[in-house]
C-alpha cells in the first residue's frame, strides 16, 4: 500500500497517533520558521556574483571535443 493515497492516509494517521494531533503543523511551523533566511534576496551581492558567472557561461561556444 506504499505509495498510494490509503497508504499515506494510514502513514499520516499512524504518526498522529504516535507523535500528537500537531505532527505536520509542527512540521511546517519549523520550516516556515527556517525558509526565509538565505538566497539571493537577503544578500545582494551574491546575486550579483552569480549573475555574471551565468553570463559568461552562457557566452562560451559550444564545448570541443578530443
Amino acid at each position: 500500500m506504499a505509495g498510494t493515497k490509503a497508504g499515506g492516509k494510514k502513514a499520516a494517521a499512524t504518526n498522529k497517533a504516535k507523535y500528537g494531533r500537531e505532527f505536520y503543523a509542527e512540521i511546517g511551523r519549523k520550516g516556515g520558521k527556517n525558509g526565509h533566511t538565505g538566497g539571493f534576496a537577503a544578500n545582494p551581492a551574491l546575486a550579483k556574483i552569480a549573475g555574471a558567472k551565468g553570463g559568461r557561461v552562457s557566452k562560451r561556444g559550444k564545448a570541443k571535443r578530443a
